[in-house]
Formats: C-alpha cells, sequence, structure tokens
C-alpha cells in the first residue's frame, strides 16, 4: 500500500487520477473489507467513510489548478481538452497535463491571422506559447495583435510567457553547440525552444572540426551541461566528435548547410546515424525545434530527480 505523500506525488504529476488517488486513499484509512461472498470489497465500493471529507480536501488540494501543472483531472480525453472553436484548427489543450509542454504552433505554412489568433487561444490556458518557423511579416503582425510577444529573428520563432521573465541565471543547463556561423539559424531554433520550455541555454558557436582547437577552449562549458545538441552541416562530424568527450546525453541536428554532394543535409543525416561514438541520438536534418524540445525533457526530469 502506498502511502498518502506517494499518492499526493503522482496526483501532482498527473500520474494518478483524482478517483483512483481517492481509492487508495479510502483503502489506507479504513482497510479493505470482506464481502459475504469472500471477495474483498474496498471502502469505495463499501461506502464512504468517516474520513471521505479530509480525502476530498487533500486530493483537491493536491491537483491544483495553475495553467501549466500536470493535473489529473486535466488528463482526461473529454470535451474540455480540445478547443476547436477557430474551425480550421483543434487545439490541444491537455497536452500539459500529458506531456509536461503545451502544444507547439508550427508557423510555415500558416498565415498571420491563423497564428495569431492559435496564440490568443493557447495563452488563455497555459503560461508559456511558442511558434517556430515564422516570418518577420508573420511575427510583426502577431507581436501587434498580441502584447508581450517576442521575436526571435535567427531562430525564426515566437515566444510568450505569462510571466515575461526569462529563464534564471545559474544552475543546471543545456549546451547548444554547432560547427560554423552558417548553422547558426538552427542551432537557435534549438535554444529558444529549450528556453521557452524554461531550460536555460550556453551557446557554444563556430566550433566546428575544421579548427578543432576551437572545441577544446569551450569544452569545460560543454562537458558540464545536461544534454548537449550538436548542430552541423557538411559531413556533420562534430556530433562524433562530442559524443568522445562527454558523459551525457548528445543529440545531433544535422543541417542542410554544405555544398552540392551534402545532398541538403542528407551526408550530414547519415554520417551522424552512423557515428561511432555511443550516446548519440539524431533528429531530422534542420530540426531545431525537435533537438531542442528532447534536450529540454532530458534537463528537467533529471533536475526532478535531483530535486527528490
Amino acid at each position: 500500500m502506498m502511502n498518502i505523500d506517494n499518492i499526493l506525488k503522482l496526483v501532482q504529476s498527473g500520474d494518478l487520477d483524482i478517483a483512483e488517488a481517492k481509492r487508495l486513499l479510502e483503502e489506507g484509512l479504513s482497510g479493505a473489507h470482506t464481502a459475504p461472498a469472500g471477495r474483498l470489497e474496498t471502502a469505495v465500493q463499501a461506502g464512504r467513510t468517516p474520513e471521505q471529507p479530509a480525502i476530498d480536501k487533500t486530493v483537491k488540494e493536491a491537483s491544483g489548478e495553475t495553467p501549466m501543472r500536470r493535473t489529473a483531472s486535466f488528463l482526461s480525453l473529454s470535451e474540455e481538452a480540445v478547443d476547436d472553436s477557430l474551425g480550421y484548427a483543434q487545439l490541444d489543450l491537455s497536452r500539459p497535463a500529458r506531456t509536461g509542454f503545451p502544444e507547439v504552433v508550427y508557423g510555415e505554412s500558416k498565415s498571420a491571422e491563423q497564428i495569431a489568433a492559435i496564440f490568443e487561444r493557447l495563452a488563455a490556458h497555459t503560461d508559456r506559447v511558442l511558434a517556430t518557423r515564422v516570418d518577420a511579416d508573420k511575427a510583426a503582425y502577431v507581436m501587434q495583435r498580441i502584447p508581450g510577444v517576442k521575436h526571435h529573428p535567427e531562430a525564426r520563432a515566437l515566444t510568450w510567457l505569462r510571466s515575461g521573465e526569462a529563464v534564471p541565471d545559474g544552475g543546471s543547463y543545456i549546451a547548444v553547440v554547432c560547427a560554423g556561423t552558417s548553422d547558426v539559424p538552427v542551432a537557435e531554433e534549438a535554444a529558444v525552444t529549450a528556453e521557452c520550455l524554461g531550460s536555460r541555454v550556453e551557446r557554444v558557436y563556430d566550433v566546428g572540426v575544421a579548427g578543432i582547437h576551437r572545441l577544446f577552449r569551450r569544452l569545460p562549458v560543454i562537458r558540464e551541461a545536461s544534454a548537449v545538441v550538436v548542430v552541423a552541416g557538411m559531413e556533420g562530424a562534430l556530433a562524433s566528435v562530442l559524443g568522445g568527450l562527454v558523459a551525457v546525453p548528445v543529440i545531433a541536428v544535422p543541417t542542410s548547410i554544405g555544398y552540392g554532394a551534402s545532398f541538403q543535409g542528407v551526408a550530414a543525416l547519415l554520417s551522424m546515424l552512423n557515428a561511432c561514438a555511443p550516446g548519440i541520438s539524431v533528429v531530422n536534418i534542420d530540426n531545431g525545434f525537435g533537438a531542442g524540445y528532447n534536450a529540454a525533457l532530458i534537463h528537467q526530469n533529471g533536475t526532478k530527480r535531483d530535486e527528490t
């Protein structure tokens, strides 16, 4: 039988729904009852216990109601979990409850009006919104319509934080490393994504293998990170090099930078997939968002373990 602290932690993390938490608490306080036929009957099945009001209050307080909290009540796939009022989009309002992070807007093929409308709806239900692949004209429209939206030109991203505060300095972090200046836009997409999701980021740029001594100068910063995102085009060798130098997960991002035989990033992708060094995972070509998201998951789950 789990103790009350463990039950409340599961409710707060979203891994246990309210009804099941009540059942476990009632069993712990009242024990199991034996039915006439000899089978075990829980206190829920036998009827409410004298402790029920206190149980109801405790579970309700544990679940919380802040927008980003992974509340158990929000895990149900009910009508309230989806907002389809815009017609062209079905907004996944329960995603923070299931995954810890809100839905992200992919802006490449959406109009400025669509991005702004989705932004407004998501902002009403969460404390942060991120849109990727947003060009300057669309960004200008969204910022004019919604106060507090920030444009990150190199990353081609828009962010909005309810608190308006950046990730605080100090503490653990993610290292985003890129081979050359031409890779910076993809690296910035990874960095901005991780920062929007609540992780601190240290940027280490222009340290490709053509001048590998530049990388060695920054190794102390990279080695102290909780996870490393490595962004490289051409032959994509930087990921293999770093994979043999650090003791944390490496997320490799091939970019479409390079001459004809790079095949718009395919050469770097295959090189990273065939990396000799262990501990390397690879995302799609130019997918800085995917790498930043994965790194944030690694970083924040590691931070949670350290705090327990």
